[in-house]
């Protein structure tokens, strides 16, 4: 994989191997020709905005995601009801297998949203097309056509889709749609279906700072289309570096589900408002599966690794919740980097969202 990624390691315990393989470092920190300066040599990310001979803003560059991070899950800020039941249930199921079967363990892309929140991305913009090229997992790229065309009918449908863009004023509207079902549209396993279609909007607001917002319809996942709105800033002197899927051929030793369940009453008898140091968290109970929101957790499942001790499936956090003799939860270990952190429990938490 390339040097910028931070792995997780309960992930990584599971797909190790799996992991794309990194290319040594090349152009880095090399003057981006082109880019205004301050007088310390810094890019100066609040100058104009450049445009094309055509009057068209120039998007080109390489960016990076600056806003809330949503490729761990797409769904966080949605309600109950917001995903279909059975989306709900297969995504809670990969969940629960530790995501063994992602197109990342099978050295795949995994949607348009997850690299659009992964990572870094460049602009290649020309009057006819307007490529996009992400980084990782495995250096996927898109081409926008801004010739005209319409989308194709009947597509033979693909992981990243079909895309065609217009201009509305200083906007590039993306419209994309004939994708494959075998997409995840995050890390954690939403199922995209052959019934997506996205909508993107990009605008770059001045040099160095681009708005992002990506409309997600597809009714067969989802009871309603939903949009995130996101920043990315421009990742100025910078390249992108290869990243390409190492080996995909040992997924057989991937353990996945460790096989142990909460019953629902035990789940819930650990949802709380947690005090860790003036820092609060809070746990909440969806059916066997506990959630912790705060502390830089995402609206994600916790992974089970026995009855009282958890782990993240984005950060390198551990949870061990503890009893007192009556079996009354009263307080939180929180483990991170080696270090072992107590967290109070103050008060029962409202069922999820």
């Amino acid at each position: 994989m390339t040097a910028r990624h931070v792995p997780v390691p309960v992930v990584l315990a599971a797909v190790a191997f799996l992991l794309p393989a990194v290319a040594s470092a090349q152009w880095l920190n090399y003057p981006t020709p082109g880019i205004p300066r301050l007088a310390d040599g810094k890019p100066n990310l609040s100058a104009p905005a450049p445009r094309l001979p055509d009057g068209k803003p120039d998007l080109s560059g390489i960016w990076r995601g600056a806003g809330p991070i949503y490729r761990f899950n797409i769904a966080q800020d949605l309600g109950p009801g917001d995903v279909q039941p059975w989306a709900e249930a297969l995504f809670l199921q990969r969940v629960r297998d530790a995501r063994k079967d992602s197109p990342l363990a099978k050295c795949l892309p995994v949607s348009v949203p997850f690299h659009n929140f992964f990572n870094l991305m460049r602009v290649v913009q020309t009057p006819a097309l307007t490529v996009l090229l992400y980084e990782a997992p495995n250096s996927p790229h898109r081409t926008v056509f801004t010739d005209g065309r319409e989308l194709p009918n009947n597509p033979n449908p693909a992981l990243l889709g079909y895309s065609i863009g217009r201009w509305e004023g200083d906007t590039l509207v993306i419209t994309s749609t004939g994708f494959s079902d075998l997409g995840w549209l995050d890390s954690a396993g939403h199922p995209q279906t052959e019934s997506l279609r996205l909508t993107e909007r990009l605008r770059r607001r001045d040099f160095g700072h681009m708005d992002f917002e990506i409309t997600i319809d597809d009714p067969k996942a989802f009871t309603k289309p939903f949009t995130i709105k996101a920043e990315r800033v421009l990742a100025a002197d910078m390249d992108l570096l290869e990243d390409y899927c190492e080996n995909e051929r040992d997924r057989r030793m991937m353990s996945g589900d460790t096989g142990v369940r909460l019953k629902p009453e035990t789940a819930a008898r650990y949802a709380g408002v947690y005090d860790l140091g003036g820092r609060e968290f809070t746990v909440t109970a969806q059916d066997d599966l506990i959630i912790v929101r705060g502390l830089g957790e995402p609206k994600l499942p916790l992974l089970v690794q026995s009855q009282t001790t958890f782990m993240s499936t984005a950060t390198p956090t551990g949870f061990e919740f503890v009893t007192d003799a009556q079996g009354r939860v009263t307080h939180v270990l929180v483990r991170d980097g080696g270090e072992e952190r107590k967290a109070v429990r103050k008060a029962s938490a409202a069922p999820p969202r």
